[in-house]
């Protein structure tokens, strides 16, 4: 745009006072922001605008700094200060009350971009807002009491305490959080290299979920792997009370912690990629559990992920069904499962691995992970995950909605077993519409995944298609009981 030409066109056609305007409520200019747009348009068309314009542009090609004093911008003070008011008289914007004495605009020349090494001051702290005084003080104090003793460095064995007394942190991350510190595996930890990484790294600060999550966590990855909860599981294993009587069992301490990692994955990474988000960690009840085994002697009170009640009851399924006790599992093995419970086309949708991979890569077999997710999404169909597997299952052209047919698809089977048992049928009519009454979807001519979470009765509706046992205990009900009966969830 030539300046040149701005400055020196004709603005005879234009009259400043035409600018001089009535004064115009927010309301209005929200209205209406075409208003701006011209009043803003006017003001650059004025002479004083193009010539204030055109100084700046000179000043900057020359290379004058634009904010430092005695520059072009405080020459061109009268030239702003001339300019038509955009403002009826007494409708400017009042100033702030602060006095221009005590000002720090007016008793301190601004800095220029090249001042401050950079062109814009950071406003957030990099590493993490800093401890205050009080809490690294006392971090600090209890800190020095611990290592007084120890002027070398703590082993793995004694830095237990400062990972309870000063990192309040469950102890069974005390390995995970000593190898974090010594990088260099010698075996000790210094004070100097605990305060390095606890305190001016600003670990302290951090709320418990980030901590253990930066802890587990490689260097390289912004997410948690099974491979990383595994030495936590296996310090839980060889120091917690309650699983003393698994020290002469080194497989069954392998199972149990491969199962509790399995059980946190299921319910707390919902993408299915095996990857844990620090999302996804904050927003689960992980960080609690963990704590609460750390605290309860008894592991079994513990029924989030570390029961070994749980553990035991899932292994021994799946030690049941595998015959061969190759450590994998076939449809003809799963069939069996619940006492025939579920019927061959949920089976054959399962093995189809639709509703999730399979990690056996053996085909037709589903390795002991695989039957983890399944057994959890069976025996507790009101949770998330479940409802997410089941209707995955039962979605035959995964367009995200269930229709008619495919309910029928399934219930085909249950009807036929019914009579086979010589038990009373349910035609699919009458339980269609005994399912809407249930669910109450948005539109009945389908259900969608957003229905069934919406309704504590979710399972039964997965029940009644394929799982026969739990259909007739349904169907066989007492009716007053029905809402005590199925919103108790089993905690698996």
């Amino acid at each position: 745009m030539d300046i040149d030409a701005v400055v020196g066109g004709d603005f005879a056609s234009l009259d400043p006072e035409l600018l001089q305007l009535p004064e115009l409520s927010p309301f209005a200019l929200k209205a209406s922001p075409q208003i701006a747009d011209d009043l803003f348009s006017q003001w650059l068309s004025l002479p004083q605008t193009g010539r204030l314009v055109k100084s700046l542009i000179d000043d900057a090609s020359s290379g004058m700094s634009i904010g430092a004093q005695g520059n072009s911008l405080s020459a061109n003070a009268a030239g702003i200060n001339s300019l038509p008011s955009m403002f009826q008289a007494g409708s400017t914007p009042p100033l702030s009350p602060r006095s221009s004495s005590s000002s720090p605009r007016s008793s301190k020349p601004k800095s220029s971009p090249s001042s401050l090494g950079s062109p814009l001051k950071l406003f957030y702290f990099q590493n993490g807002r800093p401890p205050p005084n009080g809490l690294k003080e006392q971090c600090l104090s209890r800190t020095d009491d611990l290592f007084s003793s120890h002027m070398d460095g703590l082993q793995v064995q004694e830095f237990k305490t400062v990972t309870k007394e000063v990192c309040k942190l469950p102890t069974f991350l005390s390995s995970a959080l000593f190898r974090k510190i010594d990088v260099g595996c010698s075996g000790i930890v210094t004070r100097d290299a605990f305060i390095r990484y606890w305190v001016d790294g600003n670990m302290m600060t951090m709320d418990t979920a980030t901590q253990v999550f930066k802890i587990l966590k490689q260097s390289d990855c912004n997410y948690l792997t099974q491979v990383d909860f595994k030495p936590v599981l296996l310090e839980l294993v060889a120091t917690h009370p309650g699983l003393e009587f698994l020290h002469g069992t080194p497989e069954f301490q392998e199972r149990y912690g491969e199962t509790v990692i399995y059980r946190i994955f299921y319910y707390i990474s919902r993408s299915g990629t095996g990857r844990l988000t620090l999302r996804e960690l904050k927003r689960g009840n992980l960080i609690a559990a963990m704590q609460h085994a750390d605290e309860e002697e008894d592991i079994n009170k513990v029924l989030r992920y570390f029961s070994y009640e749980h553990f035991y009851v899932i292994y021994c399924k799946f030690w049941e069904l595998d015959t061969d006790h190759d450590f994998f599992i076939d449809k003809e093995n799963l069939i069996r499962y619940g006492n025939h419970a579920l019927t061959y086309r949920i089976v054959d949708r399962i093995f189809s691995q639709v509703p999730r991979k399979f990690t056996s890569k053996i085909e037709g077999k589903m390795g002991y992970e695989d039957f983890v997710y399944f057994m959890l999404s069976e025996e507790d169909k009101s949770c998330e995950p479940s409802l997410e597997y089941w209707f995955k299952c039962i979605d035959l052209d995964g367009n995200g909605v269930l229709t008619r047919n495919e309910l029928q698809f399934f219930y085909e089977e249950q009807l036929h077993r019914m009579e086979c048992m010589a038990q009373e049928p349910v035609l699919f009519e009458d339980i269609l519409c005994q399912i809407v009454d249930m669910i109450g979807p948005e539109k009945e001519d389908y259900f969608t995944l957003k229905d069934l979470k919406g309704c504590k009765l979710s399972g039964n509706f997965f029940n009644i298609l394929f799982n026969l046992n739990k259909f007739i205990a349904f169907e066989s009900r007492d009716p007053f009981l029905i809402r005590q009966v199925f919103s108790y969830k089993l905690v698996f």
